[in-house]
């Protein structure tokens, strides 16, 4: 058995509620536990956004310290990567937790449609978000709503904006952007490959009912799998998922499915070219 896979668990989002599924986790304390239990199912990269004291999604850089360091007291050598989400805030506020310096942080590189809105990634603050990445030595990792995006990250990786090489995740089965098509899919394969080298690393997510379907096309094809209640509450239409770690146990399974060990935090850490845990 080769090739490691990295399991990314998204563990709270800016939209899943109690009312949704109570395993949600909402407060710092609830989303540390979660997270620990996701780990310990085999997740090396959580990713991470955080609520203010109403639920409500925030880019507070208290809030997200108070996580990254509980994270890493409790996950030691678990990948943290904080979100810059356009759904927590609004211009740079979108980057006030980069300072905290984490291993990574999402980039979304273009705008998109959401299912109620536009997703907003004007290029001025992107720039300046991909700027404050390299300042502060966080990785960036590239989502990808659309095939244009991964072709601007390349644009900019050439350029010098974003230092390392491009860590893509293609996201589909958001509602009026990109919806899960495999053609699609093989093609962004082809693109990430063609742009970035046949041996760079790339992972996949899927929204909703699509969730398992990407994370099967994604191990099966060699890439990385983010799973987590951020983007499925559900094991199934008729059970809700009882924890984070369930929905990373069902990544693990599509692993030993087709013979790819899960990677340890160490090798994932290899594998996406970051620094050593402190």
């Amino acid at each position: 058995m080769g090739n490691p896979c990295i399991i990314c668990v998204a563990i709270t989002g800016s939209l899943p509620t109690k009312d949704n599924n109570p395993a949600v986790p909402i407060t710092v304390a609830e989303q540390i536990e979660s997270t620990q239990e996701a780990f310990e199912a085999g997740a090396s990269i959580a990713h991470c956004h955080v609520r203010d004291d109403e639920g409500r999604p925030t880019s507070d850089p208290d809030r997200f310290a108070a996580l990254k360091e509980g994270l890493e007291k409790h996950c030691p050598g678990l990948i943290v990567q904080l979100s810059t989400g356009g759904r927590s805030g609004a211009g740079q506020a979108r980057g006030g937790m980069l300072p905290l310096a984490p291993d990574m942080a999402s980039l979304s590189v273009g705008s998109n449609n959401f299912p109620t809105r536009v997703y907003e990634n004007p290029p001025d603050l992107v720039d300046w978000l991909a700027s404050e990445m390299v300042k502060y030595g966080v990785k960036p990792e590239i989502e990808a709503f659309d095939l244009s995006h991964i072709l601007k990250a390349h644009q900019m990786w050439t350029a010098g904006q974003i230092t390392d090489r491009p860590y893509v995740q293609f996201v589909m089965g958001v509602k009026n952007a990109m919806p899960a098509d495999r053609e699609v899919f093989d093609y962004y394969i082809y693109t990430v490959k063609r742009l970035f080298g046949e041996d760079a690393p790339w992972c996949a997510a899927g929204i909703g009912p699509n969730q398992n379907v990407l994370n099967d096309w994604a191990i099966s094809s060699g890439g990385h799998a983010r799973t987590g209640l951020e983007d499925n509450v559900r094991l199934d239409r008729e059970r809700l998922a009882p924890s984070n770690a369930a929905l990373v146990k069902r990544a693990a399974e599509l692993c030993e499915k087709y013979g790819r060990p899960v990677a340890t935090w160490q090798q994932a850490r290899q594998i996406l070219g970051l620094r050593p845990a402190a």
